[in-house]
């Protein structure tokens, strides 16, 4: 951290994919802070099988909801009591268009990221009279090396090349305007 910076500003280092490193996060970010006016939960991803539900074993699910709601969730309850005391704040929620489109592609992914909109739904309904507003966004496919791994089991899976299988997720995904994935 640069010296002409602010002690409160810095990186804290957790997984926030377990209830030790989200409470470490709460922790040190209100004792640097006291509080949040943002909170922005983009938390995600899968590394689970492709080849559907027979695949995916309890550790699989559990992973995926870790990763993809229960962050969130964690966070949530962890900085919504100082967003009240102030009686404002936001919280953005990061999902997946997946989350309308089930598939056996990333069958975990899916469900954990259709349970995160509705959860958000249900959270923006009980603080938004408290101030504080509750987003979820659903940005389009990003080919990250995430997804770029997805699409190599995918590939591997289904007995195809690559470029094949790229193309499969995202007609799976209702095509994409612009032909291509934006990039990261």
């Amino acid at each position: 951290m640069p010296n002409d910076l602010p002690d409160s500003i810095g990186f804290i280092q957790a997984n926030v994919s377990t209830p030790e490193g989200t409470e470490r996060i709460i922790k040190e970010t209100l004792e640097r802070l006291g509080g949040l006016d943002i909170l922005i939960n983009n938390v995600g991803g899968s590394s689970s099988s492709t080849s559907g539900a027979l695949s995916l074993s309890d550790d699989d699910w559990l992973q995926a909801f870790n990763q993809n709601l229960f962050s969130a969730v964690r966070l949530d309850r962890g900085f919504l009591p100082s967003m009240i005391k102030q009686q404002k704040g936001a919280i953005i929620h990061i999902s997946s268009i997946q989350r309308r489109l089930p598939g056996i592609m990333t069958m975990s992914y899916s469900a954990a990221k259709a349970a995160l909109t509705n959860y958000s739904k249900n959270l923006a309904t009980q603080f938004g009279g408290d101030g504080i507003r509750i987003n979820t966004v659903a940005p389009g496919f990003t080919e990250t090396k995430a997804a770029e791994r997805l699409i190599e089991r995918m590939a591997q899976n289904s007995g195809i090349d690559y470029n094949s299988a790229r193309q499969e997720l995202m007609d799976n995904l209702g095509g994409i305007p612009l032909g291509r994935p934006a990039k990261t």
